[in-house]
């Protein structure tokens, strides 16, 4: 008799368990987090401009293709640096295009009246501060005007005197040096993209695109890898491309990769303000890029600094082997 009501008791305890709502401890609740984990941001990166084209492309008018690239930078916010050269830009559509630059609120610097290089022993330091001089009426005439200069080809000199003496004149003239960090051969995939589309303007440019992209992201990873090993932190990076209908057809795709890949694009005055760039390297023939500049003034530049597209012909024997 104690077996079968220890037995019926046992049965009655396990059918009250499994019909009974288990309810946890407070302790024991756990609350999913439905917040998104922040974002890691892998560097900062602004956009810059240099030439100025007033050109009409394959299929498109100037007023098409530079609005394209307006609108590709409202994307995201990206105010960016124009550095105009004035020979090519002072006349009614070339002060027209920069007028809608200035209007969606990008910066106007200067970049000379006729884009000589200062590195040719030919050009004089008179000669290049004259011609600095010459284009300052021209992009100083727009509100968004900012006292920074960017070299032509970023060549600074191939002399000390030329070089120190136009470091000085820049500094009296209240300048800043626009310096480069992050950049490609835009201009290079522009020329053989328009040969493209002048062979046949309805041709298929994707794969220009493509490679566009890839180039210039494994730029800015590369240069961004280089500063963190120079400069032991993460800068503001700046990043070169040109005027041209390249930036116009595949800028917005360039500029989703960026974010894609971890970079945040800021104002181009914010980069300006990293204390990086209130340094001038000591190096001979003085400019390029910025990072490589750095690299030859610590002493490490080819030891380093070895990057594949860096070396000459990679470019062109890449593009023709992909058939661009």
């Amino acid at each position: 008799m104690i077996l079968a009501y220890n037995l019926l008791y046992l049965l009655l305890l396990l059918l009250t368990v499994e019909n009974q709502t288990f309810t946890p401890s407070p302790s024991t609740i756990v609350i999913e987090d439905e917040t998104p984990p922040p974002k890691v941001i892998k560097a900062k990166i602004a956009i810059s401009f240099d030439d100025g084209n007033t050109g009409d492309m394959p299929g498109l008018p100037l007023d098409e293709w530079n609005d394209r690239i307006l609108k590709h930078l409202d994307k995201y916010e990206a105010k960016a640096l124009f550095f105009a050269t004035g020979g090519q830009l002072n006349g009614p559509r070339g002060r027209a295009m920069l007028q809608k630059w200035n209007d969606e609120g990008h910066y106007i610097g200067n970049h000379t009246y006729t884009h000589p290089s200062f590195s040719n022993e030919q050009v004089s330091l008179d000669f290049y501060k004259k011609d600095f001089l010459k284009n300052n009426p021209f992009v100083s005439q727009f509100s968004n005007f900012v006292p920074i200069f960017r070299f032509p080809y970023l060549k600074e000199g191939e002399t000390i005197e030329k070089r120190d003496g136009f470091r000085k004149f820049l500094e009296e003239q209240g300048f800043r040096n626009g310096h480069v960090t992050i950049d490609g051969s835009d201009w290079y995939i522009n020329s053989r993209l328009l040969s493209r589309l002048k062979r046949n303007p309805h041709a298929d440019v994707s794969d220009f695109k493509d490679w566009y992209v890839q180039h210039h992201l494994e730029r800015a990873n590369f240069n961004d890898s280089l500063a963190t090993v120079l400069t032991g932190r993460k800068i503001d990076h700046v990043l070169l491309l040109h005027h041209n209908l390249a930036a116009s057809l595949f800028l917005e795709d360039l500029l989703d990769a960026l974010v894609e890949d971890g970079w945040e694009i800021v104002d181009a005055m914010q980069a300006y303000e990293d204390p990086v760039y209130f340094h001038a390297p000591n190096t001979l023939p003085a400019g390029g890029n910025f990072l490589r500049a750095l690299s030859k003034e610590a002493g490490i530049y080819g030891k380093l600094f070895v990057h594949a597209p860096e070396k000459e012909g990679y470019l062109k024997n890449k593009m023709d082997h992909l058939g661009l």
